[in-house]
């Protein structure tokens, strides 16, 4: 069941990750990078460098989940950050939702024959 809602405290890692990384390496990026607490119940958001890729790292009944989402076309829409040495970005669940439904759509160039 999804279990994502506007009473959650969000946190996102500003740099891009590997998306190949799951519940263990990203929550060692939780705790060691972001200096955050996994077990917390606050999510964790992961975009990889051309914002093509989200992970959203959560705890919830039962354990950890991974909410992922792959875009065919554009790149997530980011907020922007003063201090490149931010370790995460507090955010809101609104700030999440316009993250994912204002993708910046990439165009596409046709070849001529």
């Amino acid at each position: 069941m999804f279990h994502l809602h506007d009473k959650l405290q969000y946190y996102l890692y500003p740099g891009g990750v590997d998306m190949r990384k799951s519940f263990y390496t990203l929550s060692g990026i939780v705790c060691s990078v972001m200096k955050r607490d996994v077990r917390s119940g606050e999510a964790f958001i992961f975009v990889n460098r051309s914002c093509t890729i989200m992970k959203i790292l959560h705890l919830e009944h039962g354990g950890l989940v991974i909410y992922h989402k792959r875009l065919e076309n554009g790149t997530f829409s980011l907020p922007s950050f003063d201090d490149e040495n931010t370790a995460s970005v507090s955010i809101g669940w609104h700030d999440l939702m316009l993250m994912v439904q204002q993708v910046k759509v990439r165009r596409h160039y046709l070849k001529k024959h």
